[in-house]
């Protein structure tokens, strides 16, 4: 009983399965690598917020001091001051405004 050969030989490895496996792998992995996110959203959100609070502290500050700095130039106070504290505010909302509307930076192109 021994000698008899099996009803059924084993089938040997297909070369196109091995080629369909590593395709698999490396898809998996290209998508691995697309999916993982590039930056932790902790630190983006907190680096975003720093720009914020740097946008509306620039323009507040910077605006206070141009106008105290015409006032002082020309007399004018306190409408030099006012103003330069007004146009501040302005820029620093424009530019947060900005910053909002761009879209995120996904980093490197992965293609």
């Amino acid at each position: 009983m021994s000698d008899e050969k099996p009803a059924r030989e084993p089938i040997a490895e297909d070369a196109r399965i091995d080629a369909l496996e590593a395709r698999l792998k490396a898809a998996r992995e290209r998508e691995e690598q697309r999916s993982r996110p590039q930056g932790t959203g902790a630190d983006a959100n907190y680096r975003s917020g720093n720009r914020v609070l740097a946008d509306l502290l620039g323009g507040l500050l910077g605006g206070t001091v141009i106008g105290w700095a015409v006032d002082a130039l020309f007399g004018t106070a306190p409408w030099g001051l006012l103003v330069g504290l007004f146009l501040g505010i302005v820029v620093a909302f424009r530019n947060v405004f900005r910053m909002a509307n761009t879209p995120p930076d996904d980093g490197p192109d992965q293609d």
